[in-house]
């Protein structure tokens, strides 16, 4: 079976090759760049020299060989090929923000400044967070549109959606706070991530205006079944690779004692196992979402280059809130590992394929 990948030569495009070149379902790769149309993929990116040999190509001539194709370009431009492989019957994965919001045209032109192309296809796609959707992405047999969440989104949900689900949050605001790596801003040069803006420092940005709030915001309201108050801060970091979201879940029917000259009462540690265990049993059968052990935090370098969303359970000093902390690779699980997977779902391969390599710790 061969994959297809427009936008190769971007950050997320070149994990795509580096992950699928492993595949034990891939039997070659059909590759496509506007930038460096004609050029080899190993002639750009040297990790791949004597492994990975593939002339960059246009679009159209990928979407005609491949078997299945991703799409990893800027938000906005992707319709045209998706509709291109609707029409020849090929799995369309897109890494961009285009198909995330399904139907809902105006909250995707809210923020992100555009309209549907062809607002007719936005019915086909899929939203492609496998612990939420697999079913729907299952059902499809292969002819669909996988809108690949965000990387922000991806932490944030899983790492909330058990208490959502299971009706542990109360009504209150909550509040995820995350700091991403700085591959999360694209391969582009911008001064933002020049190395001596961003080294040695820790940057809030797009305080109260990030483009993933709307896509949290969603992902939430259908884990819980309502509505749910968010507030949503990402922050820059100082490292290649990561996303790292403590969440704050106000608990319901819990009277908070603000009695912080005493540590965490008998009942707090009681209620931290039982929701602990309530998060263990959710997420039981799920390949690559791992609760870790109670006493163990979440670490981004713990899940470095692997599919893996690592959470920890955690409740504050007075028994009134939740703090769920959830650790992924922003290139894999963040990105192009998550297409990966939906990819298995939707072709009836192993969910793992590809995708079983041990978390790189150093």
């Amino acid at each position: 079976m061969k994959a297809g990948i427009i936008g190769a030569t971007g950050y997320a495009g070149a994990e795509l090759v580096r992950l699928l070149a492993g595949h034990p379902k891939i039997d070659g790769l059909e590759l496509s760049s506007v930038s460096y149309e004609g050029d080899h993929i190993e002639d750009i990116y040297l990790n791949f020299f004597k492994k990975v040999s593939g002339e960059l190509k246009k679009a159209e001539a990928v979407i005609e060989a491949a078997d299945v194709v991703f799409s990893s370009l800027p938000h906005g431009v992707g319709e045209v090929f998706a509709k291109a492989c609707v029409e020849c019957g090929k799995p369309f994965i897109d890494l961009s923000a285009d198909f995330r919001f399904g139907s809902d045209e105006a909250t995707f032109s809210t923020w992100y400044g555009k309209s549907y192309q062809y607002p007719e296809l936005h019915g086909l796609s899929v939203y492609g967070l496998p612990e939420l959707n697999r079913q729907l992405l299952k059902a499809k047999n292969g002819r669909v549109i996988v809108g690949n969440p965000g990387c922000y989104p991806t932490a944030a949900t899983l790492g909330a959606m058990p208490a959502l689900a299971k009706g542990l949050a109360g009504t209150g605001t909550i509040i995820v706070d995350a700091a991403s790596g700085i591959t999360g801003g694209g391969r582009e040069p911008i001064r933002a991530y020049h190395f001596p803006e961003c080294a040695d420092a820790m940057s809030p940005y797009k305080v109260g205006c990030h483009r993933h709030t709307p896509e949290i915001a969603h992902n939430f309201a259908v884990a819980a079944g309502r509505a749910v108050p968010l507030i949503f801060t990402p922050h820059l970091a100082p490292m290649n690779r990561g996303i790292l979201a403590t969440i704050y879940i106000p608990l319901a029917d819990v009277q908070p004692v603000f009695d912080l000259s005493r540590p965490p009462s008998k009942e707090t540690i009681a209620k931290t196992v039982e929701i602990h265990a309530l998060y263990t049993e959710f997420y039981k059968n799920e390949p690559f979402t791992r609760v870790l052990p109670l006493g163990s935090v979440a670490v981004t370098n713990r899940v470095r280059q692997s599919n893996f969303c690592d959470i920890s359970i955690h409740i504050d000093q007075t028994g009134s809130t939740l703090i769920a902390i959830s650790a992924i690779d922003n290139m894999v699980k963040g990105s192009a590992g998550q297409a990966i997977q939906n990819m298995n779902i939707v072709c009836g391969f192993a969910e793992d394929a590809g995708l079983s390599a041990i978390p790189a710790l150093f």
